[in-house]
């Protein structure tokens, strides 16, 4: 058991706001992360942080060894999946989704040059058909539903095996069917032996899949709890954090939550 993410005493200041506060946080590669908030709690923050997609202002940031303003973060990025809406609107709409998948061996967004092996074409067959989406190699991703273009995001994620898997809102907008079709997928890829270390941001615990074993909770910058799902997940954290009176419930793993 090893670290892939250590922050230490990071702060994130914009326009002389304070987004993230002298945060401590690690995460190791056996741990599957959920993290949870209000608007403007911080949570994308801090999985651009673990993306290496910027830097603290202050503290120290390591990813995978390697300690942020100190690397090439270019070298380091292909080493993390990444999955977010912001990612989804790079990829071309045009392309198949053999190829929005099969650029990730080279960490671009559309073909143009670069030269594929067949390994590559064989390694991306086979994520889309772990991830269900096998039928749709040839379509044009900007065809694809909603469900079907995040399925097709996490898939792109995990194809170059990364050592830290990081989802932003993966379930956000889907219809039910999708969500339970989407957060079943994920729960089995959080419990499958060799699974990378994984943080999801949501905005809702009824999308915390099954499998998942540590949660954070953020307000304001700061964190209001962390640690094992069991002992982070309840009302009294939840009501803190969002200043309203929660109940939270729990049955079979997956959660609910409504205002009383």
């Amino acid at each position: 058991m090893s670290h892939v993410l250590s922050l230490t005493d990071v702060s994130v200041v914009r326009d002389s706001k304070a987004i993230l506060d002298s945060i401590n946080w690690s995460v190791n590669d056996d741990e599957r992360w959920a993290i949870l908030g209000p608007n403007g709690a911080g949570k994308t923050t801090l999985l651009q942080l673990a993306a290496a997609m910027m830097h603290p202002s202050s503290g120290e940031a390591v990813v995978l060894g390697e300690r942020l303003g100190h690397i090439d973060v270019f070298e380091l990025r292909p080493r993390i999946g990444f999955a977010s809406s912001a990612m989804a609107k790079r990829l071309p709409a045009n392309e198949t989704v053999l190829d929005v998948v099969m650029t990730a061996a080279y960490s671009v967004t559309g073909r143009w040059l670069e030269e594929y092996e067949e390994i590559d074409e064989r390694r991306s067959r086979r994520v889309l058909a772990e991830w269900n989406l096998d039928h749709l190699a040839e379509r044009k991703f900007g065809t694809l539903s909603d469900g079907e273009q995040k399925r097709v995001q996490i898939a792109r994620a995990v194809m170059t095996d990364p050592e830290i898997l990081l989802l932003d809102e993966p379930a956000a907008s889907l219809d039910l069917g999708a969500r339970e079709e989407l957060l079943q997928l994920l729960g089995g890829y959080a419990s499958a032996p060799g699974s990378p270390a994984i943080v999801m941001v949501t905005h809702h615990v009824e999308e915390i899949p099954k499998g998942f074993t540590h949660a954070l909770i953020i307000a304001n910058g700061s964190f209001v709890s962390a640690g094992p799902i069991s002992d982070v997940m309840n009302s009294e954290t939840l009501t803190n954090a969002f200043g309203i009176d929660i109940k939270l419930t729990e049955t079979d793993g997956r959660y609910a939550a409504r205002a009383i």
